[in-house]
């Protein structure tokens, strides 16, 4: 066998290993046979002395109400988990993720991809990849006026959240809405809002048997808003006013869990 075969042959292994690794990982996440195993990294994401501060102040139970919704939502649909999630706060990564690319260009945004996963193989200091374990970057910034956060974002390969938040007690409500957002993304939700951030009607909305025009009191999670007795568009205060719809539960795979589970009727 030529030399040139061998490293074929030894990366089409490596291929397949890794295809076989990503199907045991979604495998065991989507099964809702356990709490979700959910790691949370800060990072301070603009150098600011705010976002120090608010990393050192950060809790476990400052995430408290994402394994509440979730809990709240899952059981819903039947399955009952108590708790839902085992999150843990890990200590705070002083490296950034790599960006991803700007000009949206498929093969950028694949190499982009590969890198990131790579890079959170590095950090987790780890001989073999943590098999089920969503890891959850959260980027902390100092809020400015008139200036928005960039896009977070989840992958379902890899289970990788990257999440940008703000640095500010007040803001903690609606940074967990976000966090749980790009969780159920790693899980395999899809965004329910279109290209103006309005919610699609009618899996993007709460209560979808209702007409589109009527206010709503809740969101639902993959569009992030609602629009209000107003007929603005806003961000619920917390996930205590976010639900999960029929759609991302197809999505996330919490009916087949379900009757996976509770077939045979116990």
């Amino acid at each position: 066998m030529t030399f040139r075969r061998l490293r074929i042959l030894i990366l089409l292994g490596m291929l397949a290993a890794t295809i076989g690794l990503t199907w045991l990982e979604q495998t065991m996440v989507r099964s809702w046979g356990a709490p979700l195993d959910v790691a949370v990294i800060p990072i301070n994401g603009d150098g600011s002395e705010q976002a120090t501060e608010a990393i050192r102040a950060l809790r476990v139970s400052d995430f408290d109400d994402i394994g509440a919704f979730l809990e709240r939502e899952t059981a819903r649909y039947g399955v009952k988990l108590s708790p839902a999630v085992q999150l843990t706060l890990l200590p705070e990564l002083h490296e950034p993720p790599p960006a991803p690319p700007r000009d949206g260009s498929v093969l950028k945004t694949v190499w982009w991809s590969l890198n990131l996963r790579w890079w959170v193989y590095r950090q987790s200091g780890e001989w073999l990849p943590q098999l089920g374990r969503i890891k959850l970057f959260v980027l902390y910034h100092a809020p400015q006026d008139g200036v928005a956060l960039a896009h977070s974002l989840g992958i379902q390969k890899g289970l990788i959240g990257v999440v940008h938040a703000f640095a500010d007690a007040r803001q903690a409500s609606q940074n967990n809405i976000v966090i749980a957002h790009e969780l159920l993304h790693t899980l395999g939700a899809t965004d329910k809002y279109d290209a103006e951030g309005r919610p699609v009607y009618p899996q993007g909305y709460a209560e979808p048997e209702l007409p589109p025009q009527m206010p709503r009191h809740e969101a639902e999670i993959m569009a992030g808003r609602l629009v209000n007795a107003a007929g603005r568009l806003v961000m619920p205060p917390s996930l205590e006013q976010c639900v999960i719809g029929p759609m991302t539960a197809h999505e996330i795979n919490l009916d087949a869990g379900f009757e996976r589970r509770f077939a045979s009727g116990g």
